[in-house]
């Protein structure tokens, strides 16, 4: 049914604005009048003024975006509503009533328009690439033709879910670095704008050589007090230029490759690169997407560059007749107990169920890496920040020491 935008007045003579399905502008009016409103302008949604239409296109790109939360809860939704065996326009109707977000609700109505029209779900959802990816909707797609589209969205609910929860727990792991870099950043800001320049004009006043330490920091602090509308400008220009180095085709390579690379730091990366690559293949396989499609998409959610020259060129290897897991082999970038266990999954025809397994493994081995990091990075910060800070006490003091051994 038509979503219509209308304005009307109730008994008490409050102007009254909504939004509500109906089938026509006749049935539209019965209904408002059984709840006591009186009718006096309506537009159907799907034919809003170009204006209107521009505004909330406008709105949509400047921020009033929908969250991954937000669609890992719809597809939740609609996943139990599937099962009910409640039919798609309703199930639609049904989700677009309890949606806050405007911009998503302006979005399902504009999908559940589609459908009523003869469109496939897959095909409406597609009309919105920035809220629904191409992961999302090639499942969809695939759960449509083999008509078990209640699975596909349940396995989507699982593998958001998994993201949600990978992403969350490195952003927890996180948290507490960022904290001490805050604090440490005022408090040495605090040192360098206040109490430096005041200890400063006390050792000018002697006329005495300072010691090697105490005249870097005083340097230090003299450029940054005195050149800081000059440094700020700097760094917010390197940071542009880095990211428009990283994301041309060159730098992005480059970068990549460090990020897997760098101790410490990259065997997570690349875990977690892995595992996303495992979890979404063996998804996209037990929905029915086939392989050589599955790869392509996979290929455009890795998330790094290198890696992703690997699944191309398996599945250039795939086209000619190879297995999926010569390449990833031959390519060094994967580990082998995943390669081993692909093979096993292509030689029993079990490749999803294999995926699969790799995925929770190596899952497992993400989160604890993640609990690691967060336990070396707690006391390597706080040594880095007490270094800093004692560093800069043992500047200021040292001169103040010798005038003391000089005055006894």
């Amino acid at each position: 049914m038509p979503l219509y935008n209308y304005t009307g007045y109730a008994t008490s003579g409050k102007k009254v604005t909504g939004t509500l399905d109906a089938a026509n502008k006749q049935v539209l009016r019965e209904q408002l009048q059984k709840k006591g409103i009186i009718l006096s302008v309506c537009s159907e949604k799907s034919q809003l003024a170009k204006g209107e239409s521009a505004s909330i296109l406008k709105r949509f790109h400047l921020g009033q975006s929908v969250s991954k939360q937000e669609v890992k809860d719809f597809t939740s939704q609609f996943a139990a509503l599937q099962r009910a065996d409640i039919p798609l326009v309703e199930c639609l109707s049904a989700l677009l009533e309890q949606m806050e977000n405007e911009t998503f609700r302006t979005v399902l109505s504009d999908v559940k328009t589609k459908v009523c029209e003869g469109a496939s779900l897959a095909s409406a959802l597609g009309d919105h690439p920035k809220i629904f990816d191409t992961l999302y909707i090639s499942m969809i797609k695939a759960g449509e033709s083999s008509g078990s589209l209640n699975v596909v969205l349940e396995r989507l609910t699982d593998i958001l879910e998994s993201q949600q929860r990978l992403k969350s727990k490195i952003i927890g792991a996180m948290v507490y670095p960022l904290i001490m870099v805050c604090v440490g950043g005022i408090l040495l800001i605090v040192i360098f704008v206040f109490v430096i320049p005041r200890v400063t004009k006390m050792f000018e006043q002697q006329q005495k050589t300072l010691p090697g330490i105490t005249q870097f920091l005083l340097d230090v602090a003299y450029v940054l007090s005195n050149y800081w509308m000059l440094i700020i400008p700097a760094i917010l220009g390197l940071a542009y230029l880095f990211n428009m180095w990283i994301h041309s085709k060159s730098g992005r390579l480059k970068w990549d490759a460090f990020k897997i690379k760098v101790p410490i730091f990259g065997p997570v990366f690349r875990l977690v690169s892995i595992s996303r690559f495992a979890k979404t293949l063996a998804t996209l396989l037990a929905s029915g997407v086939p392989l050589l499609e599955s790869l392509s998409i996979v290929r455009s959610i890795l998330g790094n560059e290198i890696l992703a020259k690997v699944v191309d060129n398996a599945r250039d290897c795939i086209r000619e007749g190879d297995s999926l897991s010569a390449p990833l082999k031959k390519s060094g970038e994967f580990p082998p107990l995943m390669v081993n266990m692909i093979s096993s999954g292509e030689r029993v025809g079990q490749l999803d169920t294999m995926l699969n397994n790799v995925a929770n493994e190596f899952e497992s081995i993400v989160n604890a890496r993640v609990a690691a990091l967060t336990s070396l990075l707690e006391p390597l910060m706080i040594v880095v920040m007490g270094g800093t800070i004692g560093f800069v006490v043992i500047a200021i003091m040292l001169p103040i020491m010798q005038l003391s051994d000089g005055f006894g």
